[in-house]
């Protein structure tokens, strides 16, 4: 059985988080390869495709989305990766419910006024951010005393959608709270601590992480957001990532159902779990 897990060209060297993977399919007897997504490839030889570090797609979102349209037996499918690549699907679940930071959604070449934005949102710290984009790119923490750089910030960003949002600081104390989820089930939870300062989760900025458990309530609150999510019965893996509000309440920021990280590290089996996933897949696929 041939499995390619789907990269990218310039995958920083420090990145191991999926080696439990690799090595879980290694020991079900799986052939597993490491192509970069935007490569000459034939993807046809592989019995499933999972997306898994293709840490470079949202500065170029058409082509990608259109590769993946393109690939046979692809995990996430292309339906979910279209839907999910623009974060617009917050706003639509918000409107099934879902509770997220209130947000002003910003079109692409829309003027908008940041004082009168921040106001509205009675709020005395901001935050702006892409519809598209990832591991914080052009993102932008500002306070009311800062609102001509950040007005200056969100001009310059006139070229694509943006969004703006009350900036929650328990994204410094507490950090951010990530749920993973494979084939539909919930695995293991993670706490992701920025360095002291920062709103940055990432490892790229130095962030920290340890184990975090939810609530069998919280759980099944994800369970019935995930109904929401398009071709939700393929969905081989998903992330929730939330933030905490001042009155405690959990706000969802992301739904990660492209590359996210899934914290193996923090829960041995999810990596078993995620193969024999995979594997089960390849073997009904047409």
């Amino acid at each position: 059985m041939k499995i390619a897990l789907a990269t990218c060209t310039e995958l920083p060297g420090w990145e191991v988080d999926d080696k439990p993977l690799i090595n879980a399919l290694t020991q079900l007897d799986a052939e597993v390869q490491l192509p970069a997504w935007d490569a000459e490839f034939d993807w046809n030889q592989f019995d499933i495709t999972v997306i898994r570090t293709t840490w470079d797609y949202h500065s170029r979102k058409e082509e990608f989305v259109t590769w993946c349209q393109s690939v046979p037996r692809l995990c996430n499918n292309a339906n979910i990766v279209d839907w999910n690549t623009h974060k617009s699907y917050l706003r639509e679940l918000e409107s099934n419910g879902v509770a997220i930071a209130p947000t002003v959604w910003i079109d692409t070449g829309e003027q908008s006024e940041l004082a009168r934005i921040m106001q509205n949102l009675n709020a005395t710290r901001g935050f702006i951010k892409p519809q598209v984009g990832a591991c914080a790119s052009d993102t932008l923490r500002f306070s009311i005393d800062e609102i001509t750089q950040a007005q200056q910030f969100l001009d310059s960003n006139k070229h694509q959608d943006m969004m703006v949002q009350p900036y929650l600081e328990s994204v410094e104390t507490e950090g951010e709270l990530s749920a993973i989820f494979i084939d539909g089930k919930y695995t293991h939870g993670v706490q992701k601590i920025p360095v002291e300062g920062d709103y940055r989760v990432q490892d790229d900025f130095g962030a920290s992480d340890i184990s975090y458990t939810f609530t069998e309530a919280e759980i099944q609150t994800m369970q019935e957001v995930l109904l929401h999510v398009p071709d939700q019965k393929e969905l081989l893996y998903a992330r929730f990532d939330y933030l905490r509000d001042a009155k405690g309440t959990l706000l969802l920021n992301e739904l990660e159902l492209v590359e996210p990280s899934l914290f193996f590290r923090h829960c041995e089996d999810s990596a078993v779990a995620l193969a024999n996933a995979i594997v089960h897949r390849a073997k009904i696929s047409p």
